[in-house]
């Protein structure tokens, strides 16, 4: 189940811009509230059954973080038809795949079957939705399944807790302010009804859409759905409202330890908005300017030029509600972290002060258009972005259209957004710090 990782993808840019096909859809409603989106696509035997929830990390009580990420585990259970520890076998006994993920603001299960299976894969989805088994132990189990990703993944992996320290220090009253993987302390303390209550809460079929892509008979794939999930009882409607956080205007230094490294770094982030909003594809293109391959102008300056950088990134961690722009650097040699900071200023400054240059700009026209493209190459690609436009973007249309905002942002538009939102009084300024081990 998916990683975020803080790394620098290498692009190659082909010698031509690629072209995006239209990818065509239908989507409809259930009764109790379940929304469905089917792609025919026949040119492979294979088909993909996802369901994706609106709830994610942010939904959580903050004395019991960690809820939705423990879900993504807890419901490969078992349900009242599929014994405990089947769920795996029964798939891959049918030439299939599985897996799950789960971010701040939805959790997202999905199966790969060939075509001919394609009634088994919405079966156990909504068998997921219905019959899911969820008592003590289970959670027992997944509990310590989730500790040891933790371990893993955060507690002795370099740089590991890079994300929990921005997210805490930049959100102060908005629930992005804690991690997906949550504290195992709330795990730990939490009751087997309080599990059961967020599950009666979120699993719902009101609050999810479920998606069927690839080698599909519309008709009897309609039916199937039907038959499946159509029976499942409507949940009580959702109600979201999360404090708004305030604005950053003063500059919030800290520092923040890790036993797991040698080397320091030196974070700048900043509150930037929701994803949905059109200035989160311009910083996304700033991001692409400053740190995408090495030809990117952070790279060249700080990694080959001055040589002072053993890496440097600048991404925006797009999410529903808000998004963080992060800009970071580790050092190279005798460099400082305030060396590191200053010489990302200047790059910052000039974006602010000059317009990009048109063959800089046309780069970043091919690299968005060849993302998007590649993001959307197969039916498990597809799946997942008709299901994250139509829940978290409101706009299922998006994976023909979102191409388009991308060829429309405007140099200048790349250099307003860096003049109003990457300032230094706007910003999160954190020392990332070698710990010494306890003997």
């Amino acid at each position: 189940m998916k990683k975020r990782i803080l790394a620098l993808a290498s692009l190659c840019l082909a010698g031509f811009a690629a072209t995006a096909q239209e990818v065509k859809y239908e989507e409809y409603d259930l009764d109790n509230g379940m929304h469905v989106i089917l792609h025919k696509d026949n040119a492979a035997p294979v088909v993909i059954t996802s369901v994706m929830y609106h709830v994610g990390a942010k939904d959580e009580n903050p004395e019991r973080t960690g809820f939705a990420h423990f879900f993504e585990h807890l419901l490969f259970e078992g349900t009242e038809n599929i014994k405990r520890g089947e769920w795996f076998n029964i798939v891959t006994s049918n030439g299939g795949s599985v897996n799950a993920n789960t971010n701040e603001d939805r959790t997202y299960y999905f199966e790969v079957f060939p075509s001919n299976s394609i009634e088994l894969g919405l079966w156990m989805e909504s068998e997921r939705l219905m019959h899911p088994i969820i008592n003590q132990i289970g959670v027992d189990t997944q509990n310590e399944v989730v500790k040891e990703e933790k371990r893993l993944r955060v507690d002795n992996s370099p740089y590991g807790k890079f994300f929990e320290n921005v997210k805490k220090n930049i959100f102060k009253k908005h629930p992005y302010r804690w991690t997906t993987i949550g504290e195992m302390a709330h795990l730990d303390a939490a009751t087997l009804e309080e599990f059961q209550a967020f599950n009666k809460k979120f699993y719902v079929p009101n609050n999810a859409v479920l998606i069927v892509a690839g080698d599909i008979d519309v008709p009897s794939t309609k039916k199937m759905i039907q038959d499946y999930f159509g029976p499942i009882p409507r949940g009580e409607a959702i109600t979201r409202n999360f404090t708004k956080e305030d604005p950053i205007t003063e500059t919030i230094k800290t520092k923040a330890y890790d036993s797991n490294i040698q080397i320091p770094a030196i974070v700048a982030a900043y509150r930037t908005p929701s994803m949905k909003e059109r200035d989160a594809y311009a910083l996304d293109m700033l991001s692409t300017y400053l740190s995408s391959g090495k030809s990117s102008v952070l790279y060249k300056k700080l990694v080959d030029d001055k040589k002072i950088a053993m890496q440097v990134g600048a991404f925006n961690n797009s999410q529903e509600d808000y998004s963080t722009y992060i800009i970071y650097g580790i050092p190279l040699g005798d460099a400082s972290l305030a060396d590191l900071l200053k010489e990302i200023d200047e790059e910052i400054v000039k974006v602010q002060n000059e317009l990009i240059s048109e063959r800089d700009y046309q780069k970043l026209q091919n690299i968005s258009e060849n993302d998007f493209v590649n993001s959307n190459s197969g039916v498990e690609g597809i799946a997942g972005s008709l299901a994250t436009y139509y829940m978290l973007y409101g706009d299922t249309s998006l994976i023909n259209k979102e191409i388009e905002i991308y060829r429309s942002i405007t140099r200048e538009e790349i250099q307003a957004v860096a003049k109003k939102y990457l300032n230094a009084n706007q910003r999160l300024e954190m020392e990332y710090l070698p710990e010494e081990k306890e003997q």
